[in-house]
């Protein structure tokens, strides 16, 4: 693992931490989670004893103890429905004649009408998987919404119209226009903004078209190490600045309120199923002491994020770069690709893209990849706000259980939260599409890198390094950002902007 001076990833003598926000909060269940969960119905049976213990913990949480019921009741449940098992509560019985600790199976039907119906249950499951396949098919080549009402013919270049807001509309459409490029740079170069025309010229030169003057501007204003910000990132300016404009902020929202218990719920299932990931213990990072770069990286970078970096493990038998582990709470795990070869900028930039999913309003992606799984976790945040909310049977059936799961582990102040986001939702007409705020989400991550490594050469070599087929596309999102009034007032606000 590569070493480094004391001096690499310190934020400067100035620098002004302002308020840490935006993680995910994990709530009361986080400090007593396992005598929780870990035994309710790991072995089928509760038993006397692990209910006392289980009242218990609700005490010292000062939680109400019918709500913890209703949460059994709903996982009991689920678990029961896939493994056609019942769980027994030895705890409101006195006696007990059965053996102990058994699950009981349910009785295999006998007579030929059940298991005719049966029969047809079946068949009607293997339709629904094959409508879901074509429905996921479909979802694929779904028709993209197209807008060029701001886009004119393509004039010829003498008669290209340098108002940078004209420019900037062009670049939008084609983040490789060339012309638009060139122009952009000249026009900030005649009004005198340096760091304007200095990041336009960041991206031509990553394009390899850049001309001597704007190399030479490159060049000159190109920062030595690591930008060295004088002040963290605020809330406002995450949402303002550095959320992609597709990232409906109400959406991030809705996913804020439920992502602990989505993530309590994944732990518990993981560790049901013994999946649950064991970390190795001696491989705990502590930033203040670790003279790892990538570990110190994530310190370093949470910091001017305005963020807490999670728990840290160094593990080189990981064959990527850094991946999220579940767990109360969850930790990340860096790999092979991130503690050897890497140059600070490179590993600025993924440490900026990786931190960016641990922000509340978007950690879900991060335990639920599926856009189907997503839109059913959505739905049932809006059943929780509203119970009323008009669903299909089929939905209903769906997401039903999953806003019964969840709404236990809500405290009511979070609940009465997504009646308010419920009344917002149907304002705003009601309608978000999760397949663009998933990407959007995704485009986020890497501005956030962008941000920390002020280099888009180590964007996009970490972006092909992590997601090849993808790396085109997230790189064209950085080129306008990069041009964006976004960005330069991101990098005036906290102080790395240039000239």
């Amino acid at each position: 693992m590569p070493r480094m001076s004391d001096a690499t990833f310190d934020v400067s003598a100035g620098f002004e931490q302002g308020e840490v926000t935006g993680n995910v909060r994990l709530g009361r269940f986080e400090a007593q989670y396992e005598e929780l969960f870990a035994e309710v119905i790991e072995d089928g049976v509760i038993t006397a004893e692990e209910r006392a213990r289980l009242d218990r913990a609700a005490d010292s949480l000062g939680l109400d103890k019918g709500r913890l019921r209703s949460l059994e009741v709903a996982l009991q449940a689920a678990y029961e429905a896939r493994h056609r098992v019942q769980i027994r509560d030895l705890s409101e019985s006195d006696e007990d004649d059965s053996p102990r600790g058994s699950l009981m199976p349910l009785e295999a039907p006998t007579d030929p009408r059940t298991m005719a119906l049966q029969r047809k249950i079946s068949a009607l499951e293997a339709r629904v998987a094959e409508l879901t396949r074509e429905l996921e098919e479909a979802r694929a080549h779904v028709a993209v919404e197209v807008d060029l009402s701001d886009v004119s013919a393509a004039p010829a270049i003498e008669a290209l119209d340098e108002a940078p807001e004209t420019l900037q509309r062009r670049i939008r459409h084609d983040p490789r226009d060339e012309r638009a490029l060139h122009a952009l740079f000249r026009a900030w170069t005649a009004r005198g903004d340096v760091d304007r025309a200095f990041t336009t010229a960041e991206v031509l030169t990553q394009l390899g078209v850049a001309t001597k003057e704007e190399r030479a501007l490159q060049v000159q204003h190109r920062v030595a190490g690591l930008i060295q910000p004088t002040t963290s990132i605020s809330q406002e300016a995450w949402r303002r600045l550095l959320f992609h404009p597709d990232e409906e902020i109400l959406t991030g929202e809705i996913f804020s309120v439920i992502v602990s218990a989505v993530l309590l719920g994944r732990v518990s299932a993981l560790r049901r199923d013994k999946l649950l990931p064991t970390l190795d213990p001696t491989k705990k990072q502590d930033p203040a002491q670790s003279t790892v770069q990538a570990v110190r990286c994530f310190a370093w970078g949470a910091s001017i994020l305005g963020m807490r970096a999670p728990t840290l493990y160094a593990d080189p038998s990981l064959a990527g770069i850094v991946e999220m582990v579940p767990g109360v709470p969850p930790s990340s795990r860096l790999g092979k690709l991130a503690l050897s070869g890497r140059q600070p900028r490179e590993l600025a930039f993924f440490a900026g893209r990786h931190l960016a999913w641990y922000r509340e309003e978007r950690f879900v992606r991060l335990l639920v990849p599926s856009i189907p799984d997503l839109e059913d976790l959505f739905l049932a945040a809006l059943l929780i706000g509203n119970p009323g909310v008009p669903l299909s049977a089929d939905m209903k059936t769906r997401v039903t259980p999953i806003a019964r799961a969840i709404e236990p582990i809500l405290d009511p102040i979070l609940i009465d939260r997504l009646r308010g986001y419920f009344l917002r939702f149907v304002e705003e007409g009601g309608r978000t599409n999760l397949q663009r705020w998933a990407g959007a989400a995704d485009k986020t991550a890497s501005r956030a890198g962008l941000v920390l490594s002020g280099d888009l050469g180590a964007a996009a070599a970490m972006l092909e390094l992590e997601s090849a087929p993808h790396a085109r596309e997230r790189l064209d999102d950085l080129f306008v950002f990069a041009t964006s009034d976004r960005y330069a007032q991101l990098r005036r606000q906290i102080g790395v902007a240039v000239g």
